[in-house]
């Protein structure tokens, strides 16, 4: 039986604790160490470098990415994030860590990470995990992209705001409309207004942001309103106080308007 080696970087000893009690359930992991603190892990990771790391975002002395950075491209095993902060998810996905569980999570939830870990480290994936760390600590450059945090119980993932085609307000929350599948975050229509692409979102009513792209065409309404269709057929509204700016961003936009 193939044994995976892991280490715990975790300040707090009840998670220190939790994991190696949940580890100790999977026969074919062994811890091999432990730190409570960046300095500590960064010592462990050089000197027994393991198949596993589970990293605590926030550890006195340097934080989990900062530990990434001193152990080196080349001793950079898969990494799962472990942390009680989810606004870390972003940049935790792209140092292309393995997974990102979000304190408190549960069994099932770990087992899923440990699965994954097994995969890629069995696997040709484990090489493109580590080429893909290795890629980003020599970047300098960070990406364009946009993109959303989307909480479903103990996971987080990440949304490409490429990837929506329009965005709809309930109350302090937002759907998330992306093909046949709707996410709801709690963010109000004016945060979202404010961090994504002014390039690709327009508002178009206080209720609606759109992707232009997916605009197919506008007919007049009534009372200086139009009815905007998209190419998937949804029929949305675009009210009178919202046609300039809509109007300012496709001259904006057009061959004519870059000129």
């Amino acid at each position: 039986m193939r044994l995976f080696s892991a280490v715990i970087a975790d300040d707090e000893g009840p998670s220190r604790r939790r994991i190696r009690q949940l580890l100790a359930g999977e026969p074919d992991f062994q811890v091999i160490g432990e730190a409570s603190n960046g300095r500590h892990a960064v010592d462990l990771l050089r000197r027994s470098p393991p198949d596993v790391l589970f990293l605590d975002v926030q550890i006195p002395e340097l934080d989990g990415f900062g530990i990434l950075e001193a152990i080196g491209p080349k001793l950079i095993p898969a990494v799962v994030f472990v942390t009680a902060y989810d606004k870390y998810a972003i940049r935790a996905f792209e140092v292309h860590a393995l997974d990102y569980l979000l304190k408190p999570f549960d069994r099932e939830r770990f087992r899923e990470a440990v699965e994954l870990a097994r995969t890629r480290v069995t696997t040709a994936q484990a090489a493109e995990l580590s080429d893909k760390l290795r890629a980003l600590l020599a970047a300098v450059t960070p990406s364009p992209r946009e993109r959303i945090v989307i909480k479903d119980g103990g996971r987080v993932t990440l949304l490409d705001a490429a990837t929506i085609d329009w965005i709809e307000a309930a109350d302090n929350y937002a759907c998330l409309h992306c093909g046949d599948t709707r996410h709801v975050i709690r963010e109000t229509m004016n945060a979202l207004e404010a961090r994504l692409d002014r390039r690709t979102f327009v508002r178009i009513h206080r209720s609606f942001i759109v992707n232009i792209d997916r605009i197919a065409q506008m007919q007049p309404w009534f009372r200086g309103d139009y009815l905007v269709f998209l190419r998937d057929g949804t029929k949305l509204r675009l009210s009178r106080s919202y046609r300039d700016s809509l109007n300012a961003f496709l001259t904006e936009t057009s061959p004519a308007g870059r000129r």
